[in-house]
């Protein structure tokens, strides 16, 4: 007997239809699977047979053929488990239907029969919907995750008895799926709780200003300075004074999360933005993404959010350099023999470093005892393209040790974050129809349009180029960022006072 199911596989995170065809016919019992499976998938046959035994079931002592079709998509994983084993009961006649096409299934089974939560759920959801499929068969565990797209009938079984029963008696699971998360709300929030805030930071006036500048525009940012200035502490507030996600901002980030397998069981839209701080000893793989079946890097687990690199120079030069085209294009083409995946990547960068391997360059208290020679080595680990695509650099001096006990703090959070989005809600509104909803992603032509110069701005910004041997990328980011701070102060055009003070965030390169 011959049974069919629907099924999916993941690449990227796109997600590619899958049918499983399951054959029971008599001869030697055998358990053979076809289709390009990986390690997992032919491992399935021992997890079902057994799961299939202790869910109360008969497991048929035949031959036993499953085709997982298209034969030249690699099937990865064991979500595959669930719909094999209902295809060897609907052939064996368990399950009354034998061909299921209005339902896609997924999940992996337990010795005892029990189902496992499973990645890439909400880009599977996303297509099944495309395709026309009716609903979804899956974990409970991934029910909140499926339940974010909206137009599918949500089965979640916690067990292969449970998914027969769903199948032979749909009415009996007709139960509603959880409530649809709706999209995050602009307007700020009084404050994220839990998380830290800007108000512990004592001092450093010019580093808190670059920060806001940062988050309104999206702007890449370098932090300098001695050991012990705060430079980590203040790039861990940034996440805070972020606006919050959009809905579509949030499906994006929920569907990375979910393929990397990072979502908690029984989650549902992501609605914070990510803050990603990976060790210096990280691979070129583990940053940008990479593997024989690519998995996305921290480059896009940052994606709508902030990747930081504390201890900046500490990484090593060529994984740095892989940063460089991520953060023009905002995504990652990893390719493979069969096909190309792409994974979203438009983060923020922010870097902590030392002004030299001892940390007291400069430092009016301590002496610095590193070697010309020394210094410049140490700064050639940060190259000269990467270095231009930072935005801001500001110098983060060490504090006085009077300013450590004032009790009073700094601004809060709350406060920087109100202005953050409105400067955000300002380029929303001045991009729509653009494809682009922040100062940072400006394309040439956009830029000609919307960061046009008066006399005194453009006279301000070519003396400074000139002076600071600014590169024509490094021309345009200022303006980008004077752009940004127009967009803080309410301005709709851009002045020699806003360009000047851009300009200050590029004399310490």
């Amino acid at each position: 007997m011959l049974a069919t199911l629907r099924t999916a596989a993941v690449f990227g995170v796109e997600a590619c239809p899958v049918h499983v065809e399951v054959d029971v016919s008599f001869g030697f019992p055998k358990f053979t699977v076809v289709g390009l499976p990986d390690t997992a998938v032919r491992e399935s046959g021992e997890r079902v047979r057994v799961a299939i035994r202790n869910s109360g079931f008969e497991y048929p002592p035949h031959r036993i053929t499953v085709n997982l079709s298209p034969a030249d998509v690699r099937k990865v994983g064991a979500s595959f488990d669930l719909p094999i084993a209902l295809g060897i009961l609907a052939a064996s006649g368990v399950v009354e239907r034998r061909h299921i096409p209005d339902r896609l299934l997924l999940g992996e089974l337990s010795l005892d029969g029990s189902i496992q939560p499973t990645r890439g759920v909400l880009p599977i959801a996303a297509a099944a919907r495309r395709d026309g499929v009716a609903g979804l068969v899956l974990p409970i565990g991934n029910a909140s995750e499926a339940a974010i797209v909206e137009g599918l009938e949500i089965t979640a079984v916690a067990s292969l008895a449970d998914a027969v029963r769903a199948l032979n008696e749909p009415a009996a699971f007709r139960a509603g799926p959880p409530g649809r998360p709706g999209a995050p709300v602009l307007p700020c929030p009084p404050g994220l709780p839990g998380q830290p805030d800007l108000a512990d930071v004592r001092g450093q006036l010019l580093a808190r200003r670059a920060i806001e500048i940062a988050a309104a525009g999206g702007h890449n940012l370098l932090l300098v300075g001695p050991p012990g200035g705060g430079k980590t502490m203040m790039a861990r507030r940034l996440a805070g004074v972020l606006p919050p996600l959009s809905f579509d901002e949030a499906l994006e980030v929920t569907a990375v999360h979910s393929v990397a397998g990072l979502l908690a069981p029984g989650a549902g839209l992501q609605t914070t933005r990510p803050f990603r701080a990976p060790h210096h000893t990280i691979s070129n793989a583990a940053l940008v993404g990479g593997g024989s079946q690519p998995r996305p890097g921290e480059v896009s687990l940052a994606h709508h959010g902030v990747l930081f690199l504390d201890e900046m120079l500490e990484f090593s030069r060529h994984v740095l350099e892989v940063l460089r085209q991520p953060l023009e294009e905002g995504r990652v083409a990893i390719a493979r023999t069969a096909r190309t995946a792409i994974f979203p990547a438009r983060f923020m960068l922010v870097g902590a470093m030392n002004p030299c391997p001892c940390g007291f360059a400069n430092d009016p208290t301590r002496e610095c005892r590193c070697t010309p020679m020394l210094l410049g080595r140490y700064r050639d680990r940060l190259s000269g393209p990467l270095r231009d695509r930072l935005d801001l650099t500001v110098d983060v001096p060490a504090l006085p040790i009077d300013a450590l006990g004032d009790s009073s703090g700094g601004e809060p959070s709350a406060a920087v974050r109100a202005r953050v989005v409105v400067a955000r809600a300002r380029q929303i509104a001045r991009y729509a129809g653009a494809g682009i909803s922040t100062n940072v992603e400006l394309s040439a032509p956009l830029l000609t349009r919307h960061c046009a110069l008066d006399g005194a701005a453009r006279a301000v910004l070519l003396a400074a180029a000139r002076r600071l041997s600014l590169s024509a990328r490094g021309y345009d980011r200022v303006r980008k960022v004077a752009r940004t701070i127009a967009d803080l102060a309410g301005d709709d055009r851009l002045t020699a006072d806003h360009v000047a003070e851009a300009l200050q965030f590029r004399t310490t390169q």
